[in-house]
C-alpha cells in the first residue's frame, strides 16, 4: 500500500490530525512508532564512553567514518586506510571498534514518527498492537508498535501529515502585504516567469528561500545562474548526496551545450532538459522503457527499488536491462537493450550510471512541488521584501541565531528592523511602512498572555501616551521583570530615544505609585500620576550606545539597533574568514572538518574548565554578525591567551573546524588575537603587466588615505611578494577598498591580520 505525503501549515497541522481522528474514530487512527538505531558513529561514541575512554579518542575515531548515507563500520574500514591501520596497530581503537560492531544497528530508543498517521478500516488493534508514550507537550500519544515498513506490508493506509514552516510563512506574508499595502495576492496565480526572481536566485541572495538558503546551495546557484523554472527543479533535486556529484557536469553543460554527450542517441529526448545528466527517478523510468522495453509497471518496480534504496533489486535488474527476460516457453517479457539496438557496452555504461544514482534517488514530482514553494518564497522576497522578511523573522522567533542572520540580511537589503514599540508592535514581526517592527513576543520574560493583554488594551483604550500611562493602564497585569525587559528592549522609545536609562532607574517606583493609586501623588519625576506627561529624562544620564545595545541583547537575545562588529564590517567582508552561518551548515562543516579557518567575533560567554589531567581549558561563545560560534580553547592555547578571554572583547581566532552531527561545528582554537582595524594589513594581487598599467592609480588611492596599515603586493605571474614603501601605508576605509577592487577585482584585494 503506498503512503501519502501532504504538507500543511505548521499552526494547523494538529487540526488535520484531529479531523482524521474525529472522522474515522479514535480507535481506528494512531500515530506511528519509530526506533532510533545506533548508526556507526553513535555506536563508536557510546562504546567508548561505556568503556571509559575519553571523548577526544571517541570523537577522533568517529570522525574517520565517512559522511556517507547508510554507511556501516565494515564499509568505513574498507574506505578509510587510516582507520584500518589504527585497528591493526592500536589495541584501544580495535577494542572500541569491536564493541561498536556489536552495538551497530541495535535499537536505542522508541519515539513517535514526526508526521506519520495510520488509518485502519476498523479498530486498529485488530491489525497491530499499540504503544503508549508520554509527550511533555502533547500528553499521552498512542502509536503503533510496528514501524511504517511493516504497516505498508500489512496493507494499512499511512499518511504523512507534515507541518511545513514555509507554508505558514507564505500565508503570514500575504496577510502582511494586505495589511501594509492593501494588496490581495493569489500566490497560485503568479506564474514562473518573473525575471527579477531569477536575478535574485542567480545572485545567491536566497537566505530564507525554501530549500535554497544553505551556503553550499547559494554557491551552486551563483555558478548555475538559473534562468527558468526547470533550473530550480534541477537545483532542488541535485543538491543532495549522490546527485551532487553531477553538479559540475550540469553547470558546465548548461553553459557549454557542445559538451553535452549522450551514451546513446535515444537518451537525448529524456536527458536534454537536464543537459545530459540523470537527475530524476522519472528519467530512469523513461530510460528503462526506451532503452530496454520495460512496461510502465515494470519501470515502476525499478523506481520503487530506487526510492527505497534497494540496491540489491537494482543489481538483479542489470542482466534483464541488457539482455532482456523471457518466460519458460521462450516468450519475451522484456526485450532488453541489445534487442532494441543498443550495444552491450553502451547498455552497461547506462545501467552503471543509473545504479549509482539509485542510491540517492529523488523523484521529479517531489522536486517540482518543492521548486514551486522555492519560487513562491523567492518571488515574495523579491517583490514584497519587507513583508516577506517580517514573516520570515516571525517564523524563527525561537532561534536567536537565525533571527540575527536574517536581520543582517535585512540590512543588506536596505530594510531597517526597528526595536519593539509598545504602540506599534504586534505579537510577531510586522511590516510598518518601509520598515519591520520587532515583535513583542520576542522580548524575554514577556509571555503570550501579556502580549495579548497589551494589544487588547491598546486596541480598546487607544495608544499609550507615555510610560506612566502604560503602567497605570496595565497595573496588575504586568510584573517588574517584564517591564524591565520592555524598557531594555526599547519598547518605550516613542517617548524619547534617550529615555531608557531614566525609565530603568525609576520604573519600580512608578509601578509602586500606580499600584497604590493615591490621587495626586507625585511620581519620581515630579509628575502627578493622574496627569502623566513625559518623564524628566534630564535627571538621569542617557546610556551610551554600548550600554544600550548590551541591555537590548539581554532583553531580546540579539542586537537590534546596532551591532558591536558593525564598525568593522567594511573590513570583515575583505578578510578570508568563515562565519556562524557556514559553521551551522552541515555540508560546509563536514567538507571543512579538521581544516584551518579563522573567525572574528565578540566574546559573549566563557566557561572555564579543568580537564581530567588538571589542565585548564575554556568553552568560549563568540558572536559574529550572524549568530554564535563555539570556540574550544585547550591547554596550550588557553595558557597563551587567557588574558584575552574576556566578555565583550573582539577577537580574531584561528583554529581547526570540529564538525558535529546535527549541530553547528566548533572551532578548536590554535591562535587568538585581539582584533582591531589598526592591526590589519592589505594585500593586492596583480600580474606585473597589470601593475605597470595601474601603479599610478593604486598609489594615488593609497596616498589619499594615509595610515598605519601595511600594504603588500603579490604578483600572480611570478609569485613574488613585496612590501610597499611606508609612505603608501594606508588607513583602511570602505572607500579605499572599493576603489582598489574596481582595479584589481574583489577576489584580489584582501585584508589579513
Amino acid at each position: 500500500m503506498p503512503d501519502i505525503d501532504i504538507d500543511f501549515c505548521v499552526r494547523r497541522r494538529q487540526e488535520v490530525i484531529d479531523y482524521v481522528t474525529d472522522k474515522y474514530g479514535s480507535k481506528s487512527v494512531a500515530q506511528i512508532i519509530t526506533f532510533g538505531t545506533m548508526a556507526s558513529k553513535a555506536a563508536i561514541r557510546d562504546a567508548a564512553r561505556a568503556m571509559d575512554y575519553s571523548y577526544s579518542i571517541a570523537d577522533s575515531i568517529a570522525k574517520m567514518i565517512p559522511n556517507v548515507l547508510n554507511i556501516t563500520l565494515d564499509k568505513a574500514v574498507d574506505m578509510n586506510d587510516r582507520l584500518r591501520e589504527l585497528i591493526q596497530n592500536d589495541s584501544d581503537v580495535a577494542q572500541i571498534i569491536e564493541m561498536a560492531h556489536k552495538m551497530e544497528g541495535l535499537c536505542r530508543h522508541a519515539s513517535t514518527h514526526a508526521a506519520g498517521v495510520v488509518i485502519a478500516r476498523g479498530d486498529i488493534t485488530d491489525y497491530v498492537p499499540l504503544y503508549a508514550a508520554v509527550d511533555s507537550k502533547k500528553g499521552q500519544v498512542i502509536s503503533t508498535q510496528f514501524t511504517m515498513g511493516y504497516l505498508e506490508r500489512l496493507g494499512l493506509l499511512k499518511m504523512d501529515f507534515l507541518g511545513l514552516r514555509n507554508l505558514t510563512m507564505i500565508q503570514d506574508c500575504i496577510k502582511n502585504v494586505k495589511k501594509n499595502k492593501g494588496i490581495d495576492i493569489d500566490i497560485d496565480s503568479i506564474g514562473f516567469n518573473e525575471e527579477k526572481v531569477y536575478e535574485l536566485l542567480s545572485s545567491g541572495d536566497t537566505l530564507g528561500v525554501f530549500q535554497l538558503e544553505g551556503s553550499g546551495m547559494r554557491q551552486f546557484l551563483l555558478e548555475m545562474k538559473p534562468n527558468c523554472f526547470e533550473d530550480i527543479i534541477a537545483a532542488v533535486a541535485l543538491y543532495r548526496p549522490g546527485p551532487m556529484d553531477s553538479i559540475p557536469e550540469y553547470i558546465n553543460n548548461k553553459k557549454n551545450k557542445d559538451d553535452i554527450h549522450y551514451v546513446h542517441q535515444k537518451l537525448e529526448n529524456i536527458l536534454n532538459v537536464t543537459y545530459g545528466c540523470i537527475v530524476y527517478q522519472e528519467q530512469v523510468m523513461q530510460i528503462v522503457r526506451e532503452i530496454a522495453g520495460y512496461s510502465m509497471g515494470q519501470a515502476d518496480i525499478v523506481r520503487r527499488a530506487m526510492s527505497k534504496k534497494q540496491a540489491d533489486v537494482m543489481e538483479k535488474n542489470r542482466d534483464v536491462f541488457i539482455n532482456g527476460q523471457t518466460d519458460d516457453d521462450g516468450n519475451i517479457i522484456i526485450e532488453g537493450a541489445e534487442r532494441r539496438g543498443v550495444d552491450k557496452k553502451a547498455a552497461e555504461k547506462i545501467y552503471a550510471q543509473m545504479l549509482t544514482f539509485a542510491q540517492y534517488a529523488f523523484n521529479k514530482s517531489h522536486a517540482v512541488a518543492y521548486a514551486v514553494l522555492a519560487y513562491q518564497t523567492a518571488w515574495l522576497k523579491c517583490i514584497y521584501p519587507i513583508e516577506y522578511m517580517a514573516s520570515l523573522l516571525s517564523s524563527v522567533m525561537d532561534s536567536e541565531g537565525k533571527i540575527s542572520s536574517y536581520i543582517q540580511n535585512c540590512k543588506s537589503m536596505g530594510i531597517k528592523v526597528l526595536s519593539p514599540d509598545i504602540n506599534e508592535s504586534a505579537d510577531d514581526f510586522t511590516a510598518v511602512g518601509d520598515n519591520i517592527r520587532f515583535g513583542l513576543r520576542a522580548v524575554k520574560n514577556v509571555g503570550d498572555s501579556l502580549v495579548s493583554e497589551i494589544i487588547h488594551e491598546r486596541e480598546s483604550g487607544g495608544k499609550f501616551t507615555n510610560f506612566h500611562n502604560f503602567v497605570n493602564r496595565m497595573s496588575g497585569k504586568i510584573n517588574k521583570k517584564a517591564l524591565e525587559y520592555l524598557i531594555k528592549a526599547g519598547a518605550f522609545d516613542f517617548s524619547s530615544p534617550d529615555i531608557r536609562s531614566a525609565l530603568y532607574f525609576g520604573y519600580e517606583q512608578i509601578m509602586a505609585e500606580a499600584k497604590s493609586n493615591i490621587k495626586g501623588q507625585m511620581s519620581l519625576f515630579g509628575t502627578a500620576i493622574d496627569d502623566p506627561v513625559e518623564a524628566d529624562i534630564n535627571r538621569v544620564k542617557p546610556w551610551d550606545t554600548k550600554t544600550a545595545i548590551t541591555y537590548e541583547k539581554e532583553a531580546t537575545g540579539i542586537y537590534i539597533t546596532a551591532h558591536p562588529l558593525e564598525e568593522y564590517s567594511h573590513a570583515l567582508k575583505y578578510m578570508s574568514i568563515t562565519d556562524s552561518l557556514k559553521l551551522a551548515d552541515e555540508d560546509y562543516c563536514f567538507e571543512h572538518d579538521n581544516q584551518s579557518v579563522c573567525v572574528v567575533g565578540i566574546v559573549a560567554a566563557i566557561q572555564n574548565k579543568v580537564t581530567k589531567k588538571g589542565n585548564p581549558m575554556a568553552f568560549v561563545t563568540a558572536e559574529d554578525l550572524y549568530g554564535n560560534i563555539e570556540i574550544v580553547v585547550f591547554n596550550e592555547a588557553y595558557r597563551q591567551n587567557a588574558s584575552l578571554l574576556q566578555k565583550e572583547k573582539v577577537l580574531y581566532i584561528c583554529g581547526k573546524v570540529s564538525a558535529k552531527e546535527n549541530q553547528s561545528a566548533s572551532i578548536i582554537a590554535q591562535s587568538i588575537k585581539e582584533f582591531d582595524n589598526a592591526d590589519l594589513k592589505l594585500l593586492i594581487k596583480l600580474s606585473q603587466k597589470d601593475y605597470k598599467k595601474y601603479a599610478g592609480d593604486i598609489k594615488e588611492i593609497l596616498s589619499e588615505s594615509p595610515g598605519e596599515a601595511k600594504v603588500y603586493l603579490y604578483f600572480t605571474d611570478t609569485g613574488k611578494k613585496m612590501l610597499a614603501e611606508k609612505s603608501l601605508f594606508v588607513k583602511i576605509t570602505n572607500e579605499v577598498m572599493e576603489k582598489l577592487t574596481k582595479i584589481a577585482g574583489f577576489d584580489n584585494v584582501t585584508l589579513f591580520v
